[in-house]
């Protein structure tokens, strides 16, 4: 998706959840500069994206019923959203690509890492703090950013982790995309770096509402197939 038809979700997004297009900004020239000398080349994405069939995996509790369908379609590029990399890595699970802003726990983003994950990370205005304090730890990265892009930082459009990773995907010229545990309508799991960082539930559950509108709003332009095995019904994908 160009900038240019992404900026107005943009600003539907600053406005109703209050968020500093300069901190934005500021965010992303800063991840920009802190990886100049360590970008991976989106090509290398799109390699593994490119005509492909993709799973992208949120967090939500219908994934459970799905972890066995993940672990059936191997030959499927596997896109984990953050915290649902701690699941699957407990089940043995291994994601191809890690979409985050980094406030799942870096323990097992580092893993995934290790283990060949593409690590693309998006930088806000709410998550300087961590970019200084966890993207040095990584190897090459993909930088993304919601406002203006960067040098080696992109706008692929979404919100969330979770949505976020479809709009990369379809950006990629996926040939179908499956959203696994992607359950916009109910109660999202904890994750966290800090077990004791208080989270404002009702905050990610309006966040996931948005999320959920973004897609319907993709649905109806996707060159991708999109396919829905989550407990959340989306307009315009189909469910299976």
């Amino acid at each position: 998706m160009r900038f240019i038809e992404w900026f107005p979700f943009y600003q539907q997004i600053r406005n109703e959840f209050g968020y500093s297009t300069e901190k934005d900004q500021k965010a992303a020239e800063m991840l920009s500069q802190m990886i100049k000398r360590k970008a991976l080349q989106v090509s290398k994405l799109q390699k593994k994206i490119e005509g492909k069939q993709v799973l992208v995996i949120g967090a939500g509790p219908s994934l459970d019923k799905n972890i066995e369908f993940i672990k059936k379609n191997k030959t499927y590029t596997k896109i984990a959203s953050n915290g649902v990399v701690e699941i699957l890595l407990n089940k043995k699970i291994k994601p191809d690509i890690v979409v985050s802003d980094l406030d799942g726990n870096p323990k097992y983003l580092r893993m995934a890492e290790k283990m060949g994950a593409i690590m693309v990370i998006h930088a806000h205005g709410d998550n300087m703090e961590n970019l200084e304090k966890h993207v040095p730890k990584f190897g090459k990265v993909i930088g993304t950013t919601q406002v203006m892009p960067a040098d080696n930082v992109y706008n692929f459009g979404g919100f969330t982790d979770g949505d976020r990773s479809v709009f990369l995907a379809e950006e990629m010229k996926a040939k179908s995309i499956t959203l696994v545990g992607m359950d916009f309508d109910n109660t999202p799991r904890k994750f966290s770096s800090d077990k004791d960082v208080d989270i404002d539930m009702d905050l990610k559950r309006r966040k996931l509402k948005f999320a959920k509108r973004l897609l319907e709003m993709l649905a109806k332009q996707s060159r991708s197939k999109l396919v829905n095995k989550s407990a959340t019904t989306i307009k315009g994908i189909k469910s299976l």
